[in-house]
């Protein structure tokens, strides 16, 4: 997490701007080129618009849609045009779709796609439109450490003065650590309450240097992943987020500032040690207790590394690899990542819904796992913070397939992040925190 918090320390100076390079947004036009009389067609002109089109505009029936850089679609004879040019290898296209802040299609057959902007790319996905619920009575969620000094049942009780229904907490396959959360999970288990648990392994081996090969890697993933699952499994726990924010080391990005939205911000040699850790600790798990549900975490925009995971691909384009395939999408969603459902591409450009995105490309639900505003921001800051975002948050929830949302932290040892102290509440963001989940109901 050290290196999460440095990067939330840099850009809280820019005042929630989050200035970006090399991360180009929508808006540039595709290399295949159409013939002269195709683009006549196409486009009644090439010049961008100042107004995007409203969210759900389909074409038919309308007659052209425009994005929110401006680019102008259309769609001639099942073939798809932006700004008078192909976009991709498309054809046998029924519907052009603006929903979410992305382009969609869906052809003859029935298949939606969106488009990734990145050189033409459409990638397979459901209908964005479709509303999607999950299980309810887990949503309110809180973090938390192994090495609190309260007890089990003293968590137990604050998780239920606050009316949170699950709690997040990391460990490795250290015996210290095992133990403690067995002892968690024990009072959970009697309180009904979920426990999900963080395996915390990264693609670092003991020596501090990345792992040396992939196999290497999903044999450390493996071993640690069954440990924790084999410890677990008998005191109800039955959810595991593999690894905490992977993509986010400095082995693995390429530079933090990049949002994340092209598999290209990622590192491209150092790839399969992640994805060896990742597919190692998913398999680990389910070899130990195959009715666990796995989540793989991603932080800012970092679709470009979930759809590359999701579909076998590498950053630089190659593909054929392992998949990763995760039972559970969870994300970090600090303020300074930007709004989750208007999050930016190049931090100045227009965003997009990124929940939405994932209910339609993956398939599974939604945790945001780790949520909060900066560290530097006013009690009073953070409380009307958390009424925003557990309002967005909570509205969201039967669309968009957000299983839990879960505060960052319980007690953090200061006012920083913490929404107590040592048994005591802070005021202003508790106060805020509870006033909310009390009027609106987990169901």
């Amino acid at each position: 997490m050290v290196k999460r918090r440095q990067f939330i320390g840099g850009l809280t100076a820019l005042a929630g701007s989050y200035l970006l390079s090399a991360c180009g947004g929508g808006g540039s036009e595709d290399a295949s080129a159409s013939s002269s009389s195709a683009k006549a067609l196409a486009a009644p002109t090439a010049k961008k618009a100042a107004a995007a089109s409203a969210s759900g505009t389909a074409m038919p029936p309308a007659a052209s849609i425009t994005d929110s850089s401006g680019d102008v679609w259309t769609l001639v004879n099942g073939v798809i045009y932006r700004n008078g040019r192909t976009v991709g290898n498309t054809y046998d296209v029924s519907l052009v779709l603006w929903y979410g802040g992305k382009i969609w299609h869906c052809g003859t057959g029935g298949q939606f796609y969106v488009n990734a902007d990145v050189e033409g790319e459409w990638r397979p996905s459901s209908d964005p439109r479709i509303a999607v619920a999950p299980v309810a009575g887990s949503f309110y969620g809180m973090n938390g450490h192994y090495d609190y000094t309260y007890t089990p049942a003293e968590i137990v009780s604050m998780l239920k003065a606050m009316n949170c229904t699950s709690y997040r907490v990391g460990v490795t396959d250290d015996p210290r650590q095992l133990n403690a959360v067995v002892k968690l999970a024990q009072a959970f288990q009697a309180a009904g309450l979920t426990l999900v648990v963080l395996i915390d392994q990264g693609v670092y081996g003991a020596g501090g240097s990345v792992m040396g090969s992939e196999s290497a890697a999903y044999n450390q993933g493996f071993s640690i992943g069954s440990t924790v699952a084999n410890a677990l499994k008998g005191y109800g726990v039955t959810i595991y987020e593999c690894g905490n924010e992977l993509t986010r080391q400095d082995a693995t990005v390429v530079d933090f500032t990049y949002a994340g939205t092209k598999a290209s911000d990622f590192n491209n040699a150092n790839w399969p040690i992640m994805r060896g850790v990742m597919r190692g600790m998913i398999d680990g798990v389910k070899s130990a207790q195959a009715s666990a549900k796995c989540g793989i975490n991603f932080c800012v925009a970092d679709v470009g590394a979930s759809d590359a995971l999701w579909d076998g691909m590498q950053p630089d384009g190659s593909g054929g690899y392992p998949t990763v395939r995760w039972d559970i999408t969870t994300w970090h969603n600090y303020e300074v990542y930007g709004d989750l459902f208007n999050i930016g591409t190049d931090g100045a450009g227009p965003g997009f819904d990124l929940a939405t995105y994932c209910k339609a490309r993956y398939g599974v639900p939604f945790i945001v796992t780790e949520w909060n505003a900066g560290p530097e921001r006013s009690q009073s800051y953070r409380a009307n913070y958390i009424s925003d975002r557990l309002a967005a948050f909570y509205d969201a929830r039967k669309t968009h397939n957000i299983q839990s949302v879960m505060y960052y932290v319980l007690d953090s040892g200061n006012d920083t992040y913490g929404i107590m102290i040592n048994g005591k509440p802070l005021s202003e963001p508790y106060n805020a925190f509870t006033s909310y989940t009390s009027s609106h109901a987990d169901n």
